[in-house]
């Protein structure tokens, strides 16, 4: 089952979303978009630990 996270999950202003079959695949994406457009967030442990939090199972 595929996971999914998006901006709005964690009350961001963004319309961005992302899914990918696995934790680590979809952590990738949102690195990526974080160091891109949230240059605000620092991606340390404890803030890599909420995102997590967020993800969630993609129903079919």
């Amino acid at each position: 089952m595929a996971k999914t996270i998006s901006c709005s999950d964690a009350g961001k202003d963004c319309g961005w979303s992302a899914s990918a079959d696995s934790e680590e695949e979809l952590m990738s994406l949102v690195t990526e978009h974080v160091l891109a457009e949230h240059k605000e967030i620092e991606l340390n442990s404890e803030s890599i630990s909420q995102i997590k939090s967020l993800i969630k199972e993609k129903r079919s």
